[in-house]
């Protein structure tokens, strides 16, 4: 019998076999696009890539500026630089680190520059509004102008940069039109200075610098606030470590560890690598892998995976994997992956920025040719055809669905779920039915105490039991709850095989049958062996998930391969709508067939390989961390953490995230069917349109934050 194993350690592997199934077939690219900002920026981006040779798929997240890519292995990510660079995108290759927070510095320095200006100037123009004139009037404006040309050209260099970055290779962004609106207000003003004229617009330049640039800033903040889990993760990772040389512990960069390298750990580091244990045991807090909360004990030899937390040391290790081949680098990737899904509601918002943006330029150029035959006044035709183009952009459309898809994933993961399949929420959302392996899914194995067992050694029982962490261990904790345990001494642990201890003289052990290789378990007090029968009990919280799928409209059914009485009784525990017992691997995929042809759309939740079929034919799948690593690579969601209601909490967030996605669309519709008469009409000036802007990049990313206490 494995003692030294918990419920949760089988799940920390998984993160590798999951995340290794998709790169199997060719390996993934990851590149950072620090400069995107809108669905026009995204459309580019993929439309760069997927035109380059070597490259499968190309996916943008606008959210975390990255673009993810499924390439063949001769492909050459410098090529796809080149390229994007010729299309006007800065791309860099990614080092598996999070962004800096350089560039949030540089717009707040930015904004600050733009809001002094801008109020300085403002105090300025209060004289010339208040009727100053001739000399004393020029005087102000020479003064305003000399305050607002150098303060503009320096805040606005973002939308300058990025403007020319589109402009040199002939295309289109929305930073062209906010830096004509810029420099056009900037230019006049200036024009109406040299001519001596009464009114200039140094303060609408600038007013209209420092609200774009506020845009951004809140913009980027929001995005903060719903960073993706994946840099979480990455930012558990620490940068140097101490490595035993010669006997001697020396302090190294993270980045010079190799394979084989021993590293010593303090009490409260956290494992940077995977590896091996060399000490005798060692106690570990895994909840950032599992999100269970309890410390697990490992022994000699025990796999260990980066993340974990040492609680009890000084601890020595031998690293097993490092780098990009850790336990947490594998975790990072698949939830970055999972966040960059390209669902339905993906496609719609690509589809609809795609005409929607030469759509928005045809208007404002139409827009300005009206006016100016209407006015004749051309100044006038460039403020509207330019409140159009900034008012209409449509970064609120390209946020609607990644912004959501971030918040979600990182909501499930920091709740013990990993999202491995780039489709499963939007899929998750649409389930309507239930089906759910019995055996390891909704019950487990317990032992029982043997009728021939006499009373008096059911504390030595305990005492054994209450020494290990394996769950049929446990489980006979529980059955032995109003016994006190005996004390015992020397007290040993071999891993895979059991737990021995001395009781007064007498050798006792808890384990595999010592005399045959049954697997049985027998509980020995010297030479005199005791079989522990064993029988089955329902998870915690198996009937608060079954009740909370019920209430939510879904049916729920049981199918087995085990007896019909066993199953009977376990449905009646459970209150299920159907259950199906002695079926096959072939009958399970047959039931959710047949499901599946009467218009259903199936959620199997299953942990065994006879259940991988039926979970790959069903509309979507979830498996438990313990689950055999066939089920956990062919389901769409993963429960680390081992609770069983995060099946309930996956759908819910699911239909959640589905239902926040659509409000985007609805806002983002919203908004432009408003903004865009008002511009049109001359209602709207640019300042106007940057706020309004702005204001309708926000809304989207604050409607996503919502999802956390959905």
């Amino acid at each position: 019998m494995t003692i030294s194993a918990c419920p949760a350690c089988t799940a920390a592997p998984m993160a590798e076999s999951t995340a290794q199934r998709g790169s199997d077939a060719a390996p993934t690219h990851e590149l950072v696009l620090p400069h995107i900002h809108c669905a026009g920026c995204i459309r580019t981006v993929e439309t760069v890539l997927a035109n380059q040779p070597g490259i499968q798929s190309a996916r943008v997240n606008l959210t975390q500026k990255r673009a993810r890519i499924v390439a063949s292995e001769a492909a050459d990510p410098l090529m796809w630089i080149d390229a994007l660079s010729r299309a006007g995108i800065e791309a860099h290759e990614s080092t598996g680190q999070t962004l800096t927070d350089d560039a949030g510095r540089a717009l707040i320095v930015r904004l600050g520059v733009s809001g002094f200006a801008m109020m300085n100037v403002m105090l300025l123009s209060v004289a010339v509004w208040s009727g100053a004139t001739d000399a004393t009037r020029d005087m102000f404006h020479w003064i305003s102008a000399s305050i607002a040309l150098p303060a503009a050209i320096f805040s606005a260099q973002p939308f300058f940069v990025n403007a020319w970055s589109a402009l040199r290779v002939r295309r289109l962004n929305m930073d062209v039109p906010i830096s004509l609106a810029i420099l056009l207000a900037c230019g006049m003003s200036l024009y109406e200075v040299m001519a001596g004229g009464d009114h200039a617009y140094f303060d609408a330049a600038l007013s209209l610098t420092f609200f774009l640039l506020a845009g951004r800033v809140l913009d980027q903040r929001m995005r903060r606030a719903a960073r993706s889990a994946a840099k979480d993760l990455a930012a558990m990772e620490p940068t140097r470590v101490t490595r035993i040389e010669d006997g001697h512990h020396v302090s190294r960069p993270l980045t010079e560890i190799a394979v084989g390298d021993q590293l010593w750990l303090t009490a409260g580091s956290r494992l940077p690598v995977d590896g091996t244990l060399d000490v005798a045991e060692a106690r570990l807090d895994r909840s950032m892998l599992t999100g269970e909360s309890d410390p697990v004990m490992r022994h000699r030899g025990a796999a260990l995976q980066a993340g974990e937390t040492v609680l009890g040391g000084p601890i020595q290790i031998t690293a097993t994997a490092v780098g990009e081949d850790t336990t947490l680098r594998r975790m990072a990737r698949l939830v970055g992956i999972a966040e960059s899904a390209k669902s339905a509601y993906t496609g719609l918002a690509d589809r609809a920025a795609a005409i929607y943006a030469p759509a928005v330029h045809l208007i404002a150029f139409g827009a300005f040719v009206g006016w100016v035959w209407a006015t004749s006044d051309i100044r006038l035709a460039l403020n509207i055809a330019v409140a159009t183009l900034i008012i209409t952009c449509p970064c609120a459309l390209g946020l609607a669905v990644p912004a959501v898809a971030t918040a979600a994933t990182g909501r499930l993961f920091r709740n013990g779920m990993l999202v491995t399949s780039d489709t499963a929420l939007e899929r998750l959302a649409e389930v309507d039915v239930a089906v759910f392996d019995k055996t390891g899914t909704l019950t487990r194995a317990v032992l029982l105490t043997p009728d021939t067992l006499p009373d008096d050694l059911h504390p030595v029982l305990l005492g054994l039991a209450q020494a290990s962490h394996h769950p049929l261990a446990q489980s006979l904790v529980r059955a032995l709850g109003d016994v006190t345990a005996a004390k015992l001494s020397d007290i040993r642990e071999v891993p895979g095989e059991g737990v021995s201890a001395n009781w007064f003289g007498a050798q006792v052990w808890l384990g595999r049958d010592p005399a045959d290789n049954s697997g049985d378990t027998v509980f020995c007090v010297n030479d005199t062996c005791y079989a522990l029968p064993r029988s089955e009990e329902l998870l915690p919280n198996a009937r608060e998930v079954v009740g909370k799928l019920k209430t939510m409209g879904l049916p729920v059914y049981l199918l087995t391969g085990d007896r019909s009485d066993k199953a009977q009784a376990i449905a009646q525990q459970l209150g299920v709508d159907g259950v199906t017992a002695g079926v096959t691997p072939e009958d399970k995929l047959r039931q959710v067939t047949s499901l599946t042809e009467a218009g259903h759309k199936v959620l199997m939740v299953g942990d065994g390989l006879n259940d991988t079929g039926a979970m790959t034919a069903a509309h979507a799948s979830i498996a438990p961390g313990s689950a055999l690593e066939a089920s956990r690579n062919a389901a769409d969601l993963v429960i680390v953490s081992g609770a069983l209601t995060g099946v309930a909490q996956a759908i819910a967030t699911s239909r959640s995230a589905r239902k926040r996605i659509l409000e985007n669309f609805g806002l983002a519709a919203s908004y432009n069917a408003v903004a865009i008469p008002l511009a049109l009409m001359g209602f709207a000036t640019p300042l106007m349109a940057a706020l309004a802007m702005s204001l309708s990049s926000v809304s989207v990313i604050l409607n996503a934050l919502r999802l956390k206490d959905s």
